[in-house]
């Protein structure tokens, strides 16, 4: 440890410090429905590989991989429903409320199909929530001036789109 080391790890070990976890209370003003979209997208795949499994594989491999994509589905499904929230509290202004009278319900919508997807291991539930999201975005991107369009998600076998502005 450099010289200097020692005596600054003894003055800040005086203080307790609390982890700040925000996007972002400054406001920073960069907002962006990509994460979410990825994030139900990734719900999606888990979804698709878990009606995939084999079960002929035996009960040790099986289990592995059920509880590793199982936990993978529902971390991102929380990561939708953080992204969602974001931009819900955040980005979102009454403004934008006028424009998008339905904006509240696509909120709440798109929360209760997260929270669904990581109760239940149901592919139609992890596409409704993708849909969602897609909806979520291209309000986004209209508030912001821009068309949008869908693209192919390029992720291989998960196939579906996502919302990019035009």
């Amino acid at each position: 440890m450099p010289l200097l080391g020692r005596p600054l790890t003894k003055f800040f070990g005086q203080f307790t410090l609390k982890a700040a976890h925000a996007h972002c209370d400054i406001p920073c003003g960069i907002y962006d429905p990509h994460l979410a979209q990825i994030a139900a997208l990734t719900v999606v795949r888990m979804n698709q590989l878990i009606e995939g499994l084999d079960e002929t594989v035996g009960v040790a491999a099986y289990s592995a991989a059920l509880s590793r994509y199982v936990a993978v589905k529902e971390e991102h499904a929380e990561l939708c429903k953080k992204e969602l929230r974001i931009l819900w509290g955040d980005y979102f202004k009454p403004d934008h409320l006028e424009k998008l009278p339905d904006l509240h319900e696509r909120f709440w919508e798109s929360m209760k199909l997260a929270s669904t997807a990581k109760q239940k291991n149901d592919l139609a539930v992890a596409q409704k929530l993708l849909e969602a999201v897609q909806a979520i975005a291209e309000a986004f991107w209209k508030t912001k001036g821009s068309e949008t369009k869908r693209r192919p998600s390029g992720q291989g076998p998960v196939g579906g789109e996502l919302v990019y502005p035009a």
